[in-house]
């Protein structure tokens, strides 16, 4: 599928409705694979709606440390930027940030044309969804092209609905607290990337990577180059 351009990257996100929402939020534990069926008219073609229906699944949220988050999103800008970085690094056990991810599972896609207005198409397909049992379902309203746009609004929709309860029911398992400065879980995924590479040195790189990522490295690195000179 061609690159959208700004203005239909714009165009679909106005014009994507969710018309069911799943009736729960992302899984805060594990992965959510939701089925969506999403409504479009072809461009230049009267009485005819195209369905597409597929499965996407979305990762489970992972934490992020604010000093990260802020380096990604204040990069090239200046000096006040640099002092709302301090202030996320002075304020970080107060702060909750989450990061979600998806991917499209395309064994599970398909797609057809119907003979219909858009109306009558969209009412059969919520009712007979809503007949199903399955909690993770979705039907939307969007346009022909770029249509994986319009599923792109929908991730961050449900990202947004599900941040919330997922904030809370990590916080009733403690996974915010911190071990010398760093969440639970990120220093657990960080122990268990330095006991891989100390197996396998091919595998230094990519931990050298995650440090930098979660904006630990200059904690760690003095461990990290003695893993490499051994």
């Amino acid at each position: 599928m061609k690159e959208a351009s700004p203005f239909d990257f714009w165009y679909a996100v106005k014009h994507t409705k969710v018309l069911k929402a799943p009736k729960r939020h992302l899984e805060t534990f594990g992965n959510t694979m939701v089925d969506y069926r999403l409504l479009a008219e072809p461009m230049d073609t009267v009485g005819k709606v195209k369905v597409r229906t597929g499965r996407m699944q979305m990762f489970k949220p992972q934490i992020v440390m604010p000093s990260a988050y802020a380096k990604t999103m204040l990069e090239g800008f200046g000096d006040e930027a640099e002092k709302y970085l301090e202030w996320l690094k002075e304020n970080e056990q107060d702060l909750r940030i989450l990061r979600y991810g998806y991917t499209l599972k395309q064994e599970a896609f398909s797609e057809e044309i119907v003979t219909d207005s858009l109306e009558a198409v969209a009412e059969r397909v919520v009712a007979s969804v809503a007949e199903g049992a399955d909690p993770f379902a979705a039907v939307i309203v969007g346009v022909d092209e770029p249509w994986d746009v319009c599923l792109l609004h929908f991730f961050q929709l449900m990202a947004q609905a599900s941040a919330g309860p997922n904030i809370m029911e990590m916080e009733r398992h403690r996974m915010f607290e911190l071990q010398e400065g760093i969440p639970v879980p990120i220093r657990k995924e960080i122990e268990v990337a330095f006991a891989a590479a100390a197996k396998d040195k091919s595998l230094v790189p990519a931990l050298g990577k995650l440090l930098k990522q979660h904006d630990v490295f200059e904690q760690f690195e003095d461990r990290f180059f003695r893993l490499v000179s051994q």
